[in-house]
């Protein structure tokens, strides 16, 4: 990633997207460019059409796949995932210069004066001026039934990017801002981002400030309440690309569980499980070389791209160029390969058919039978314990137009057995481990943890949880929430030297800063943003480092 790029100064704010909008094709479309266009769609232009909130909703899927400008590192939600991911200790990426996501993994500049930041905060920002715009379309009162299907949708939406945001900008106290303290001398614990809502005025644009833990939470609860309420109107989800019933529940236990409520974590993941009607994934789907974690049928929510996507047809600027190691026209299968974190793979039994996911080191022939590859040839192409995870679709690992015609995961059921583990563990000591072992079973059949003390029990079930969605950018919000350290330098680690940071609890770079332009079109955010955690850690060194 050139660095030109990477450190131009932004310039837009939250206002700013607010108020430029959205041009009617993006929001029937959001396929293409997304960058503000001149000319705002208002209400009355897009109710020209009678299939307009239609279009809006089906839009909503389709921005988690638009492509940002010239930027190959900003192509929608799974950026984000992978944002996320790279900033913790359990995925590493190859040293190269293709790796378009050095800078997270780095921490180079997460400052509020540059365009990473910006693509952050606008990207949200945009999601959820659409999502504003298809609530702001149905009256409740004189909604016929499929359009409050559609308001459902639309709460749903809006709450799933908002708690993203929220679990990423709160500012929470680390081991470099122990007391919370930004440079003007405020302390921002507790604060994530402004709120803004479809019936947000441009005075009160002007006048927002980041909301607290409290309040965020209190306004995603009633989104999440008002989604649960209306969604069962709908009958528009049958790829799982559109949040359900069982997603609202999903998105639930996830807001309990952030909000440290396990009582009613537990309480709703055990409802999605229920709602959902799924089982955790099987060897045989897990890995298979072509159908192996791109099939969309197999989770609750998730990503799908079409042959018409602008993603698809760049060939480079989607998921499965990033995420997959097993292709000859990728990033990822051009040099930045994606590896599990070593210490991560020595710790998870060898009887667990998860393992088989990444490819086995040469002093272990036992596992690297189990290894499954699209090719032969990727048994040498692949690092040590590079993934298997992500597959090309049907296996094709040469053909762009085919290869990336495939699905990422936003929910799988998995997910809601773990949080109902660690929120039952939180509850009453060994009652989380006792639901580990049963989940466990699916994927070792020998697995049984001996129950510990209660630190130790939540360890095993984050341990387990992020073994399972590795990739899946959602390590990152355990980590922040329970304040765990982030361990990149350790005797055989297979991070290069210039990312190995450690840190003693949650690093500070997962405090994500507003972009500082906000401070001059919202001034109630004006000495309010997150200090700048660039560069703020020491790179650990190798007391016996190779002669080689």
């Amino acid at each position: 990633m050139e660095k030109k790029q990477i450190m131009k100064n932004i310039n837009k704010s939250i206002f700013g997207v607010v108020l430029a909008g959205l041009t009617a094709a993006t929001m029937t479309s959001c396929i293409e460019d997304v960058e503000p266009r001149s000319g705002t769609a208002t209400a009355d232009m897009v109710a020209k059409s009678p299939t307009a909130t239609n279009a809006l909703v089906n839009g909503l899927p389709a921005y988690g796949k638009v492509v940002w400008g010239d930027g190959h590192w900003s192509y929608g939600t799974p950026a984000l995932m992978r944002i996320r991911d790279v900033m913790a200790d359990d995925y590493v990426v190859v040293d190269h210069d293709y790796n378009q996501f050095s800078i997270w993994a780095s921490t180079d500049v997460l400052g509020p004066s540059y365009k990473v930041a910006q693509f952050v905060q606008s990207y949200y920002y945009r999601y959820i001026l659409l999502a504003n715009t298809v609530i702001g379309r149905v009256d409740p009162a004189k909604a016929e039934p499929k359009d409050l299907g559609f308001l459902g949708i639309g709460y749903a939406y809006r709450a799933a990017e908002y708690l993203d945001m929220a679990r990423m900008y709160e500012f929470k106290n680390n081991d470099v801002f122990p007391d919370g303290k930004n440079d003007q001398g405020q302390v921002v614990t507790g604060l994530t981002c402004p709120i803004v809502t479809d019936t947000l005025t441009e005075k009160g644009a002007r006048k927002n400030p980041r909301a607290t833990h409290e309040q965020m939470f209190k306004f995603i609860e009633s989104d999440l309440n008002n989604a649960e309420k209306y969604i069962v109107n709908s009958d528009d989800n049958k790829a799982n690309t559109l949040p359900t019933l069982a997603v609202v529940y999903g998105l639930k236990a996830r807001l309990y569980l952030w909000n440290e409520d396990y009582a009613k974590a537990k309480e709703y993941a055990r409802k999605a499980i229920n709602e959902s009607g799924l089982r955790p994934m099987t060897e045989e789907e897990a890995t298979n070389p072509r159908y192996g974690f791109n099939d969309i049928t197999k989770w609750m929510w998730g990503g799908q791209y079409s042959t018409e996507d602008r993603a698809v047809k760049t060939g480079i600027v989607n998921f499965t160029s990033f995420a997959c190691n097993e292709t000859v026209f990728g990033y990822a299968g051009n040099g930045p390969m994606n590896m599990i974190g070593k210490s991560f793979y020595d710790k998870l039994s060898d009887t667990d058919w998860r393992k088989a996911m990444w490819k086995a080191p040469a002093d272990k022939p036992e596992l690297a039978k189990k290894n499954k590859y699209v090719h032969p040839a990727f048994a040498n192409r692949l690092p040590v314990y590079g993934s298997l995870k992500f597959r090309p679709n049907k296996g094709d690992f040469q053909n762009s137009n085919v290869a990336v015609v495939s699905a990422y995961p936003l929910m799988r059921v998995e997910e809601m057995y773990l949080i109902e583990a660690e929120a039952a563990e939180h509850i009453a000591a060994g009652t989380g481990v006792e639901l580990l072992n049963k989940f466990m079973k699916y994927r070792d059949e020998n697995y049984k943890f001996e129950a510990k003390s209660q630190k130790e029990n939540i360890d095993e079930i984050m341990f387990q949880k992020r073994i399972e969605l590795w990739g899946e950018g959602i390590s990152f919000y355990d980590i922040k929430r329970l304040d765990i350290p982030v361990t990149r330098g350790y005797a055989g680690t297979n991070f290069f030297d210039e990312w190995r940071f450690n840190t003693t609890g949650r690093p500070a770079w997962m405090n994500f800063c507003l972009v500082n332009l906000e401070e001059n079109d919202n001034p109630a955010v004006a000495g309010w943003n997150n200090p700048d955690p660039s560069r703020k850690y020491g790179l650990w060194k190798d007391p016996n480092p190779s002669p080689f």
